[in-house]
């Protein structure tokens, strides 16, 4: 019961307060989609990952249908895309990628981020021109965020790959 909470908890992030009367804040900086560029398994991933734009945030959700978590979303993509299976917990994920400097990334690669004090409790995926998608938390809905972000990046932990 202690690994099922622990995998649950993966990928959640504490609710930020919302200002303006329930509306949810907009992502800062430049979020547009213009001049991405991904070939073979990337493009692949590339292309389910923004099917996936604005699909509502589930916690534990693992399939477009139900909503998605940040790991959920990682493996949905991964296994529909390329075949791959990954397991529904994003520390669980980072074991099973191979750590690259940031300078190596490619479209499809994972990128890891401690929202929660701990390592690797939250993803998403690089799409190019420093920006991720990711299924942020409770109440909100995937989307793209840049790296360079300040939330983000003070949280940053890394790329990793399943490329070879």
């Amino acid at each position: 019961m202690l690994s099922l909470a622990g995998l649950l908890a993966a990928c959640g992030t504490t609710p930020t307060k919302v200002a303006g009367g329930g509306r949810k804040p907009r992502p800062s900086g430049d979020v547009s989609l213009s001049g991405l560029k991904a070939d073979g398994a990337g493009r692949e991933i590339l292309m389910y990952t923004l099917g996936l734009l604005d699909l509502d945030y589930k916690f534990g959700g693992a399939n477009p249908e139900a909503g998605l978590d940040c790991s959920g979303m990682v493996s949905y993509i991964y296994q529909n895309a390329v075949g791959v299976k990954l397991p529904h917990n994003a520390a669980q994920i980072a074991n099973v990628a191979r750590p690259i400097p940031d300078s190596r990334m490619r479209v499809g690669d994972l990128v890891f981020f401690n929202t929660m004090n701990r390592p690797f409790s939250h993803m998403g995926i690089f799409i190019g021109d420093a920006k991720f998608v990711h299924a942020p938390r409770t109440n909100s809905a995937i989307r793209v965020a840049r790296l360079d972000n300040s939330y983000f990046a003070a949280r940053y932990e890394g790329a990793r790959t399943l490329f070879s």
